[in-house]
Parts: structure tokens; sequence; C-alpha cells
């Protein structure tokens, strides 16, 4: 029986506009230009930070209550 012949992905290497963090993507973006990280994101976004305590915890990040 013959092999068959793996189909590789094309992958796309993009970095953050804001922090400069390096990642890769399988699709391609349709603006470069304007990716952000997640913690770029949530730094930009403090109101919609809805990760677990545990998380931001390790991450070293305060959390604040807000009454």
């Amino acid at each position: 029986m013959a092999r068959r012949r793996k189909n590789f992905k094309k992958i796309y290497n993009y970095s953050c506009t804001l922090t400069g963090e390096e990642f890769k993507l399988t699709a391609e973006a349709k603006n470069p230009n304007e990716l952000v990280s997640v913690a770029a994101y949530y730094e930009m976004h403090p109101e919609k930070d809805d990760r677990p305590a545990v998380i931001k915890k390790e991450l070293g990040i305060e959390e604040t209550t807000e009454a």
C-alpha cells in the first residue's frame, strides 16, 4: 500500500502591535496591523477582564473589587 502524503498547513507569523509578542496562526489575518495579544487586550480593556481569580493570581495581576 502506498503511504498517504500529509497535508501541511501554512503558518503565518505575526507580532502584537503593543507588546511586540510574537505568535503564530494557521489562518491569514485580514488586518495584521491591528492584531494584539490577549494580555494587551485586557490591559486596554480592564473592565472586560473576566478571567478567573486563579489565572489572574498566576499572572500576577491585581484584582480590583468594584463596590
